[in-house]
């Protein structure tokens, strides 16, 4: 359910690219040191957003460094790291784990069960020193399986789980910023779980997985409907983004927000129309 978030690389110029690089790979380096190999792949650039988001906001002490990596073994590349950053892998790591004791619950895959081992003696850690927002992200992936079991046919609801993992994730601290970060998230956790069921629907529904949008798919104007509920959801996210005092990344932020959440949207969307326009010459062949 991750990826959607993500920046628009034809419309950054080449620095402002390094610059978003640079952070991605200053989490891939804390996911590292803290949490090991078990911990970088979990890297997503869904919470490589986070990071930016919460560095633009809070402005931190960032350390700023050259180094090479397994990934890119020759050049050297820049690496951007602080504060956020180590709290954003927590979180990263957090959703992660939860996410595959969920998976392990629902579906029963066994790699998800092994990694989850792999990570609970850290996710403990991790419990101690965010307690409240490790429990309520578990009510909320347990909530939201529990939904997805029970056939959750109301588009919103379906949503709102994920929705609240996310407007605790994104408010890092309890100041006055807490409750527009927490709206902001909200908005952008729908999104992303919406997303995702957009573009998984057809496969979903032919393995005979939950997915909300199943009494949808072959309605008329599907697709339009999608966009427009999505449109609604990034509509209030940016809104509330373009109240924040951020200066320094407000650009890369701005092409991720208005454009970058829009690419996997807009591929799948071309594909099911392809689909459609080949059953139909299909379909008439035969005829």
């Amino acid at each position: 359910m991750y990826g959607y978030v993500i920046v628009n690389k034809p419309e950054l110029k080449f620095k402002e690219y390094d610059r978003y690089r640079s952070y991605y790979c200053g989490l891939c380096d804390i996911l590292r040191e803290q949490y090991g190999i078990r911990g970088q792949v979990s890297l997503s650039y869904d919470m490589t957003f986070l990071v930016i988001l919460l560095t633009g906001l809070y402005e931190p002490q960032t350390a700023y460094l050259e180094e090479r990596c397994i990934i890119h073994p020759v050049a050297k590349h820049p690496v951007r790291k602080n504060e956020v950053t180590s709290y954003v892998a927590d979180m990263n790591v957090l959703m992660a784990y939860y996410k595959c004791v969920d998976d392990w619950k629902d579906e029963k895959k066994v790699t998800r069960l092994t990694y989850s081992r792999l990570l609970k003696g850290q996710v403990k850690k991790i419990c101690g020193k965010y307690p409240q927002k490790a429990e309520a992200i578990r009510q909320a992936l347990s909530g939201l399986s529990a939904a997805e079991k029970a056939g959750e046919e109301n588009i919103d609801r379906a949503a709102s789980y994920f929705a609240t993992v996310m407007s605790v994730v994104m408010a890092m601290k309890e100041d006055e910023w807490t409750e527009e970060l927490q709206k902001m998230g909200y908005q952008l956790g729908k999104f992303i779980y919406l997303c995702d069921a957009y573009e998984d629907a057809e496969e979903d529904i032919k393995a005979g997985r939950y997915n909300v949008f199943c009494t949808h798919v072959d309605q008329p104007g599907f697709d339009a409907y999608c966009e427009s509920i999505l449109n609604a959801m990034m509509a209030d996210c940016v809104r509330i983004f373009e109240r924040l005092p951020i200066v320094e990344e407000a650009q890369l932020l701005r092409n991720i927000l208005y454009s970058g959440v829009w690419i996997r949207f807009q591929a799948a969307k071309e594909k099911r129309i392809k689909v459609k326009k080949q059953e139909g010459e299909n379909s008439g062949r035969s005829v």
